[in-house]
């Protein structure tokens, strides 16, 4: 896991990298150009994972995810803040997230 300083900082290096997506979660998927792709938990790898801790206000944390899709031939930067998205999550996503790690 690297670490950089803020999330606008790794952004900005991921974006220069090729992940240029915006992804988003659904339930048993993640979503990028608005829809347009939907991208199940067997058909991505996550490539880096960077998290950031709130120092003062554990609700600022949050955790980038770059991911790629060679299925769907994307890269794109995944944002979770503080637990956002786990309420949604179908068990499948939840472990893909978690652990999914190129090998």
């Amino acid at each position: 896991m690297d670490t950089m300083d803020t999330l606008s900082e790794i952004i900005e290096k991921l974006r220069k990298e090729g992940y240029t997506d915006d992804l988003n979660v659904q339930q048993n998927r993640l979503e990028c150009k608005n829809g347009a792709f939907q991208i199940f938990h067997d058909e991505f790898v996550i490539d880096k994972v960077y998290r950031f801790e709130g120092e003062s206000d554990p609700g600022d944390e949050a955790t980038v995810y770059a991911i790629s899709s060679p299925k769907h031939q994307i890269k794109g930067i995944l944002v979770n803040g503080a637990g956002i998205y786990t309420d949604d999550l179908t068990d499948e996503m939840l472990e893909s997230l978690q652990i999914k790690r190129k090998k």
